[in-house]
């Protein structure tokens, strides 16, 4: 199964965000794993190592969709 990750940083864009994601994805094909950054904040870098400028984003197969814009990387390292 291959691996989606969603990172966000639960302001009401990526909350939003969130909810369609996970009724798009199918569950059978990938294992979805939902970061939230101002949580995890030992996360940060994970994301921006995979390309991840502003969230919400979602990383599939190393390559990063931003979806809208929530924040920048830089507000939620802020």
């Amino acid at each position: 199964m291959k691996k989606a990750t969603f990172y966000h940083a639960g302001c009401p864009v990526c909350v939003s965000a969130e909810e369609s994601i996970t009724t798009i994805i199918d569950a059978d094909r990938y294992d979805i794993e939902l970061v939230h950054l101002g949580e995890a904040r030992q996360r940060i870098a994970e994301a921006e190592s995979m390309g991840v400028v502003s969230v919400p984003a979602l990383v599939v197969d190393g390559r990063a969709l931003h979806i809208n814009f929530g924040a920048s990387m830089e507000d939620v390292k802020g």
